[in-house]
């Protein structure tokens, strides 16, 4: 289980919320029809009620936008919530009050979501208990309120197709992405060479500067990645690929897998088809899957496995071996430069914005 420290945060926030006398007033992005998110989310006033038997009212301190959000508003996305809707799929709230029957959550405390599509981007909300989790508050905010999806997409990736050992390697294209500087991070903390892929731009040097204080191995652009000699001596050919391009840089990383590697795809920026060489399928062996964080979490709820993931992960927070994606924290009010923002990959980065509550 997580560790919990009980925050002094809490008395500050029972301000805006009485316990148990009077319902909040809660500031929330809502779409009632699918589109474009600078057209369709609109800044409302919901009130949230006090909470019942089974669940707790919480106040949201930061809650990001990640591209999953700005599809699932587009209609994009396999997961289709009932409109009206409330944007946002994680957060980090602080607990004000909890139902007669909740124990395992108290006032004080901070919880991050248990589960997928509760819709985040609320300043205060009421959930059932079953639906958060309990986190440590020596966490950062911007760490707690990211960890649900990159951390453990970086996480799932690294445990569940190859059995990774220290000395070990691995090579992900996309790895200024916030997925990617969390595999570097966590290739860091366990001892294995990863390699990145990026795209030339004009600040490479300062890029691949970054990517390797992270835990980056080695970082090439898609073009010194195809004359590479990096694996012929100097670091061990890769067991595990990871792609979130697609198109010919998903076949360039594929080229220096081990024999019975894995290529994994779990995103298509490119939005072109992956392509299996011939010869790396029958030659080498090469499986090609992918990964889908929600479908993971939905099908693993009550798995020890999934409490060790947090928890391991917390613990390289706390201890400064983990930290958040590069990130912006954008007012509520300033949401439409943030959501318009969220898919333009330009940027030094695959930066996060995270939408700020704590002034709601």
């Amino acid at each position: 289980m997580l560790r919990v420290i009980r925050s002094n945060a809490f008395w500050s926030i029972e301000k805006s919320c009485h316990m148990r006398q009077m319902s909040c007033i809660a500031k929330c992005l809502k779409y009632a029809e699918y589109g474009e998110p600078g057209e369709v989310l609109k800044i409302c006033e919901v009130e949230i009620p006090d909470p019942k038997d089974n669940e707790v009212l919480v106040q949201t301190l930061a809650a990001p936008i990640n591209p999953a959000d700005i599809n699932t508003i587009q209609g994009k996305y396999p997961v289709k919530p009932p409109l009206p809707a409330i944007g946002g799929n994680e957060f980090i709230a602080n607990v004000i009050s909890v139902g007669k029957n909740v124990k395992n959550i108290q006032p004080g405390d901070r919880v991050v979501p248990a589960t997928t599509g509760i819709g985040t981007w609320t300043s205060h909300a009421v959930y059932p208990s079953n639906d958060l989790m309990k986190v440590s508050d020596k966490i950062g905010i911007a760490e707690a309120a990211t960890i649900t999806v990159n951390p453990c997409t970086a996480y799932r990736m690294l445990k569940d197709f190859v059995q990774l050992k220290p000395g070990d390697t691995i090579i992900q294209n996309g790895a200024n992405s916030a997925v990617g500087q969390a595999v570097h991070q966590l290739c860091k903390a366990w001892n294995i060479a990863s390699v990145g892929v990026v795209r030339n731009r004009p600040e490479i040097d300062d890029l691949k500067k970054y990517l390797k204080s992270l835990g980056a191995t080695e970082v090439l652009t898609e073009d010194e990645i195809r004359k590479t000699e990096l694996f012929k001596g100097t670091l061990k050919k890769p067991k595990l690929a990871l792609n979130c391009v697609g198109g010919k840089s998903s076949t360039e990383i594929a080229r220096y897998l081990d024999a019975k590697g894995f290529h994994v795809t779990y995103g298509g920026m490119s939005r072109e088809p992956v392509v299996a060489g011939t010869a790396s399928l029958i030659f080498k062996d090469i499986s090609y899957v992918g990964f889908w964080m929600t479908r993971w979490t939905k099908e693993n709820l009550d798995n020890e496995e999934r409490h060790h993931m947090y928890s391991e992960l917390c613990c390289l927070m706390e201890e400064g071996k983990f930290t958040a994606p590069v990130h912006e924290m954008v007012a509520l009010n300033n949401y439409k430069d943030a959501v318009e923002a969220v898919l333009n990959f330009k940027g030094f980065t695959g930066k996060k914005f995270i939408l700020d509550f704590q002034d709601c």
